[in-house]
């Protein structure tokens, strides 16, 4: 283990983890990168075609396997019942039928900006002195790479735009996928 103070970068961890050939290989190496260095609290999301899951990274590391459909991270883990903020999310974009990748984004853009407000209502956007909202990203993914839909905001979503980002996540889901068919056909002649 590292000496506090050389923490490594939770970016190379990313990068790192990307080079994975599946979401399991994915977080096996993640969970060997959090033993081995010293790595600053965070969520870490790996998933593929078949499974993916969160690790909660903070003074111990929580694995939470996702479930096909809406998965919400907000401060702490995923879908965390004790999170107002995840629970908001789940109501309000529950409400509503969301039978599209792109009117899911739609109506999950405006959740997500939903800014702080007087009296103490709930809402998604944190400011605090020491800590708040630095960013926010949506992704859908479906059947295709062509279908995938990546949206971030620089910023907290109620005073910077979602961007979109989908041909890059597309080019890399379409990348892996012919890695994989090219590996399949190699076994296959071998």
């Amino acid at each position: 283990m590292e000496p506090l103070g050389s923490n490594r970068s939770r970016g190379v961890l990313c990068r790192e983890t990307l080079k994975a050939s599946s979401a399991q290989q994915a977080l096996e190496r993640a969970l060997e990168d959090f033993e081995k260095h010293q790595i600053e609290a965070c969520n870490l999301v790996v998933a593929d075609r078949d499974s993916g899951f969160v690790v909660h990274h903070e003074t111990e590391n929580e694995v939470v396997e996702m479930q096909s459909g809406l998965n919400i991270i907000g401060g702490r883990n995923l879908n965390d019942p004790r999170d107002e903020r995840v629970q908001l999310a789940s109501r309000l974009l529950t409400l509503q039928t969301l039978d599209s990748p792109v009117k899911f984004l739609a109506v999950a853009s405006k959740v997500f900006a939903r800014s702080p407000s007087p009296g103490g209502r709930a809402n998604m956007v944190l400011r605090g002195a020491d800590y708040g909202t630095v960013s926010s990203t949506l992704i859908a993914l479906g059947a295709k790479p062509r279908d995938a839909i990546y949206q971030y905001a620089d910023g907290p979503a109620d005073e910077s735009r979602y961007e979109d980002y989908s041909p890059l996540l597309r080019d890399i889901l379409s990348r892996g996928l012919r890695e994989a068919r090219t590996k399949v056909s190699m076994a296959e002649v071998e």
